[in-house]
């Protein structure tokens, strides 16, 4: 099987046709999908999606982007993580990170926010789904100085660089449908490196839709894109792709229990 290392199927647009999207990832035998938590705000409805189905699992944190200055709920405490990550459905602390892109120092906060994830991360020995945009430097930087060593980088966009140095601090590198993209050239020659024991592939749902579907909106049966693409990069079949990703989604997130058939409905 296939399984999705990171969506967001509790958002509006996919939570409104979930019945059709988990058809969909039957029929395409994508039978695990890990559901992102981006606030602490919806939170009751994303635990609520994952305790409805078998094969989803959740995590839990603040997305970089949600600025403290305009969302009073958006600051976590380091207990508000520690509490959430006891649930049985809970397998990860994130998604978290930096993100410089849409904004302007002062981000203290922001950074302050990540050492508290990582520190929860280390604290529940769960792993760190890590975003990182326009920050790669800080992001490094602030996982060794708070000795973080378990964890995805996910939607990887940045150079062969920065994934070296994550994969020698422990972590994996997860390819979203940007790797499908024309342009996107250089990430590709990243997919060619990143040794196969260390792989991950997600949709970011709703968004990045791979192709043939760019534009459009995305959901986790798409995910097998990602995977072919991958495979058509790397010179071997997709079925090798599908095999690391999905063992080392199980070994990463090693709170799942398989102890239901993959994908069968709730």
């Amino acid at each position: 099987m296939y399984v999705d290392s990171h969506c967001h199927l509790n958002f509006p647009a996919l939570q409104a046709q979930l019945p059709d999207i988990l058809a969909r990832m039957r029929a395409a035998d994508v039978g695990h999908a890990l559901v992102v938590s981006v606030n602490l705000r919806d939170w009751p409805g994303l635990i609520a999606l994952v305790e409805s189905q078998p094969h989803l699992h959740a995590s839990v944190g603040v997305h970089p982007d949600n600025d403290a200055e305009d969302d009073d709920s958006a600051e976590p405490t380091l207990d508000d993580l520690l509490q959430r990550a006891r649930h049985p459905k809970v397998v990860a602390i994130g998604e978290t990170g930096l993100d410089y892109y849409r904004l302007a120092e002062p981000l203290d906060w922001q950074r302050d926010r990540f050492r508290l994830h990582i520190q929860a991360a280390r604290q529940t020995g769960l792993p760190l789904i890590i975003h990182t945009r326009a920050a790669a430097a800080d992001t490094l930087r602030l996982m060794r100085e708070e000795q973080a060593d378990n964890g995805v980088m996910h939607c990887f966009t940045e150079t062969w660089d920065m994934a070296s140095a994550a994969l020698d601090l422990g972590f994996y590198i997860s390819f979203s449908g940007i790797v499908t993209f024309k342009n996107a050239k250089d990430l590709q020659q990243v997919a060619q490196k990143v040794p196969l024991d260390r792989l991950l592939i997600e949709t970011d749902s709703p968004y990045l839709a791979p192709v043939p579907y760019r534009g459009k909106l995305n959901d986790p049966s798409k995910v097998i894109h990602v995977a072919e693409k991958i495979a058509e990069l790397r010179g071997v079949p997709a079925t090798v792709i599908q095999q690391a990703s999905t063992d080392n989604y199980f070994r990463l997130f090693h709170k799942i229990k398989l102890d239901n058939p993959p994908g069968s409905p709730a």
